[in-house]
C-alpha cells in the first residue's frame, strides 16, 4: 500500500512491481536503494538540491554513534504520548532517517502500529533513510509540495528543516500534532567558541502559526564528550558553520582530538485546530 499521491495530478499512487503508478498512468520508479523520486524537474531549484553527499555522510556517521540519542528518545516519547494505535507519521526533512527510525522503534516497543513516511529534498539523504528503515516509505520531495493526501497525517515531524505551514496544515488531520525541533540558544556553544571571536546565541522565540496552537515546549539537553578527531570533523561538516567560519579557526578545530559541546534542543509541540 502506498501513502503517497502523484506530484503531477494529486491522484493516489499505488505500488505495482517496482513503481508507483496513479490512475492517470504517471509512473515513478522505486530505486534500487528503496526510495522513490517524487520531485518533478520543474520544482527543482538546482540539478541536485538539498544537502550534498559529503554533508549527508558526515551527519549519518555522527548521528549513528548516538551523540544525539537524547533528542531521538525525546521525539519517540512525544510520538508515543500523542498517538493512538495505527498512527500515520510524516517526517518532513527526514534526512538520513535517524530520528524517523528511532520514533518507529519506540512505537513498536509500545505495541503500536505506525505507518511511516519520510521526505527530503536530498536524494543522498533519502537513500540512507530508506536503507535504515525499509518498512517505511521514503521519497525525494519538497516540503512545499508534499506528495501526501489531505488530512491524512496524525503526527508531523520537522527537525531543523524549512517550515511549510500551509502544506503542513493541509496534510494533517484535525487535532493532529506537529513536532518542530530547533536548536536551543547555547546549542554547540563550545564549537562556536572555537570558530568565532564573538560567538552568538541562536535566536529563540515561540511563534504562532495560523491554524495551530502551541500546546507544549520540551527541552532535550545534554553535554556530549567527543574523543575522536573523525567525529569532531563530522560534527563540523554537518553544520552550516562549514560555509561561514574563518578558515584559520576551521584548521585548528579540525585537528582537535577532544571536544565537549552542548547538544541542546527545543521541541515545540503544536496541535492543528
Amino acid at each position: 500500500m502506498s501513502y503517497f499521491i502523484c506530484p503531477i495530478c494529486s491522484q493516489p499512487l499505488q505500488i505495482k512491481g517496482k513503481s508507483y503508478i496513479c490512475k492517470n498512468n504517471h509512473s515513478f520508479d522505486i530505486s534500487a536503494k528503496g526510495y522513490v523520486n517524487l520531485l518533478p524537474a520543474n520544482k527543482k531549484r538546482s540539478a541536485n538540491p538539498g544537502d550534498d553527499k559529503g554533508m549527508v555522510m558526515a551527519r549519518n556517521n555522527f548521528l549513528s554513534l548516538g551523540y544525539y540519542g537524547h533528542l531521538k528518545d525525546r521525539l519517540g516519547q512525544l510520538c508515543d504520548k500523542y498517538s493512538e494505535n495505527n498512527v500515520n507519521i510524516l517526517d518532513c526533512g527526514c534526512g538520513e532517517g535517524y530520528y524517523t527510525a528511532g520514533i518507529c522503534e519506540k512505537l513498536e516497543q509500545q505495541g503500536k502500529m505506525a505507518n511511516i513516511q519520510g521526505i527530503d529534498i536530498s536524494k543522498d539523504a533519502v537513500a540512507l533513510a530508506a536503507r535504515r528503515l525499509p518498512e517505511g516509505q521514503f521519497a525525494v520531495a519538497s516540503s512545499f509540495h508534499l506528495p501526501v493526501p489531505d488530512k491524512s497525517i496524525d503526527i508531523l515531524i520537522n527537525c531543523f528543516s524549512p517550515l511549510a505551514i500551509k502544506e503542513f496544515h493541509r496534510v494533517m488531520k484535525k487535532n493532529a500534532v506537529f513536532l518542530y525541533v530547533v536548536p536551543a540558544p547555547k546549542h554547540l556553544w563550545q564549537l562556536k567558541q572555537a570558530l568565532y571571536e564573538t560567538p552568538y546565541e541562536n535566536p529563540l522565540k515561540e511563534e504562532e502559526y495560523e491554524g495551530f496552537e502551541l500546546i507544549d515546549t520540551v527541552k532535550a539537553e545534554k553535554e556530549i564528550f567527543i574523543e575522536s578527531n573523525e567525529d569532531i570533523n563530522n560534527l563540523f561538516k554537518m553544520t552550516p558553520y562549514v560555509y561561514r567560519s574563518p578558515k584559520e579557526a576551521q584548521e585548528i578545530l579540525l585537528k582537535a582530538e577532544k571536544l565537549t559541546v552542548n547538544a541542546h534542543f527545543i521541541i515545540y509541540v503544536y496541535r492543528k485546530k
